[in-house]
């Protein structure tokens, strides 16, 4: 019988996922668990619309939360100043003018996606207009896909494109 052996196409130093302000506590459980599958690092930017001490968000991520081990930032102005050390970050939206397939994705990246009611606040998408992407989507008016959701896709779209260049 053949042992499991975890795929390492990411790690938390080359693949960070950073929720901006996230109001429900079930879609940060199930980013964190994306994480956690992947190897990446979440980080949280407060403020946040629930408590981490929430047994709901340690429920979504189920017996795993401890080991997402989110890094927590008191403000986005915190996680700006060390975002050069973390890696190329880009910015989530539904207008942004680029699609996530034309995009390729270096190590390391930083993938940022705003809250579940207002996205990213509109000076954040001004100051990084040239690093918006968004998920393709077939309905015009479907504002936007589910945040955990699209934190999956993303996540599983870095780690794709970084076994095809294996």
């Amino acid at each position: 019988m053949s042992e499991k052996r975890p795929l390492l196409l990411a790690t938390r130093d080359d693949l960070h996922v950073v929720l901006v302000r996230p109001q429900i506590h079930w879609n940060t459980g199930n980013a964190g668990r994306s994480c956690l599958a992947a190897g990446a690092q979440l980080h949280l930017v407060r403020p946040l619309g629930f408590s981490l001490e929430d047994r709901r968000v340690r429920r979504a991520g189920l017996d795993y939360w401890a080991r997402v081990a989110p890094r927590v930032w008191p403000d986005w102005e915190s996680l700006e100043a060390e975002l050069p050390k973390l890696g190329e970050p880009y910015f989530f939206s539904a207008e942004a003018p680029r699609d996530l397939w034309s995009v390729s994705f270096p190590k390391p990246t930083v993938l940022v996606f705003g809250s579940e009611g207002t996205g990213l606040p509109k000076p954040l998408r001004e100051q990084h207009a040239d690093r918006l992407v968004r998920l393709p989507m077939c309905d015009p008016e479907l504002r936007s896909l589910n945040l955990s959701t699209a934190v999956g896709v993303t996540i599983y779209e870095v780690l794709r494109q970084r076994q095809a260049s294996r």
